[in-house]
């Protein structure tokens, strides 16, 4: 997923503010759903909703105001319950900005976990 950092992504020092580069891990997320198939809103028609279990990050180096970011996805681990992604962001010059490591427990709609069911683990497989 490319990305052009904007102003309001970026904090006082022109570089982006730590907690953003969690909404765009969502978004990189949600579009390699989305390329395998499956949509989020779909999903939570069907009573399968995807929570936050886990959150690692590793800033590199600063991304900042103007840069064009390279988000790219991959699944590290899947089970019935859970599915680990893997984040890397590069700025335009190829260089590692930032690493994370998301795990994605799927729950009821109650918060309960719960399988996901065998489609949606094959399509998310590795």
């Amino acid at each position: 997923m490319k990305k052009t950092i904007f102003y309001h992504d970026t904090d006082c020092g022109g570089v982006v503010y730590y907690g953003n580069y969690m909404k765009f891990f969502e978004e990189a997320r949600t579009l390699f759903m989305q390329e395998k198939g499956y949509s989020v809103p779909a999903l939570m028609e069907k009573g399968l909703f995807f929570v936050v279990a886990r959150q690692e990050t590793e800033y590199k180096y600063p991304v900042r105001y103007a840069d064009v970011i390279d988000v790219s996805t991959r699944v590290l681990e899947v089970s019935d319950i859970k599915i680990v992604f893997e984040n890397i962001i590069t700025n335009q010059n190829g260089k590692l900005c930032t690493k994370g490591k998301t795990t994605l427990v799927c729950v009821t709609q109650e918060g309960v976990p719960t399988s996901m069911g065998k489609e949606v683990k094959e399509a998310m497989g590795l």
